[in-house]
């Protein structure tokens, strides 16, 4: 079964608790920086926008990948990504329309939402 991670914009408060659950289930610490959601501040609008990987199923950084570390997985609809693939070129990142993709600077590896394992 497919699974996607829909984000109701109109509720989010931006506390960023989305950021601190994400980065300590990943990570094991809290670490905003370190999280695959990023929840990014428009003050002129007047709202809060977390941004996390869509799921495309026209992938873009599927598409740009040279080292095939991205793929769709079947059973989830998901984008995954292959750590042990990934070279770091960031070509992912770049080719990504929003900002699903990111670099954890921690360990200076790509890092986008695995949708925590298919258990979001």
């Amino acid at each position: 079964m497919e699974k996607i991670l829909v984000v109701a914009h109109e509720k989010c408060t931006g506390c960023r608790l989305c950021e601190m659950v994400c980065s300590v289930k990943h990570t094991g610490v809290n670490n905003p920086t370190r999280s695959r959601i990023h929840v990014i501040k428009w003050p002129m609008e007047g709202f809060e926008l977390p941004m996390l990987c869509q799921q495309c199923e026209e992938a873009p950084c599927i598409a740009v990948c040279p080292k095939d570390a991205l793929s769709r997985d079947l059973t989830l609809g998901r984008v995954t990504l292959n750590y042990d693939l990934c070279i770091g070129c960031k070509m992912c990142v770049t080719a990504c329309p929003f900002g699903g993709m990111g670099i954890d600077t921690v360990v200076q590896q790509v890092i986008k939402c695995n949708l925590c394992d298919g258990d979001p």
